[in-house]
């Protein structure tokens, strides 16, 4: 299993922070440029990596102002689950961690850890400028 993560701290209550997570609605404004075709409802997201792949993804778990989990709702070319949890610091401030579990081989590991790294730290700091 192949963990990449990047966490961040948000000067907004973990409750505040956790709803807006808690859509992915919201997730297209954290999603880089390479991303496009998105389509969601708050439970579900569809959209397309440029060069790589599409993906349609569903929230499998929420655990309130603590976690929410996502998988794939159809098949995709790896095994892999997202994890947003969310922490209080203070009552002003969270804690947000953005993981990626992937299952992948060698060849994929070499090809994808890069650009996943790339993904979870362009949708931490995305976090961080919009809800400051």
């Amino acid at each position: 299993m192949t963990i990449i993560q990047n966490n961040v701290v948000i000067n907004k209550p973990v409750s505040e922070v956790y709803n807006f997570l808690n859509d992915l609605n919201n997730h297209e404004q954290l999603m880089p440029d390479n991303i496009y075709n998105w389509s969601s409802t708050a439970d579900e997201a569809r959209f397309t990596i440029k060069n790589m792949a599409k993906l349609a993804l569903k929230i499998s778990q929420r655990v309130e102002n603590k976690e929410i989990v996502c998988v794939p709702s159809e098949e995709a070319p790896f095994e892999v689950k997202l994890v947003w949890k969310v922490e209080e610091v203070s009552p002003s401030e969270t804690k947000a961690s953005f993981i990626i579990e992937a299952q992948l081989n060698m060849m994929m590991k070499m090809m994808a850890s890069g650009p996943l790294q790339k993904l979870v730290d362009h949708q931490v700091s995305k976090l961080k400028e919009k809800l400051g």
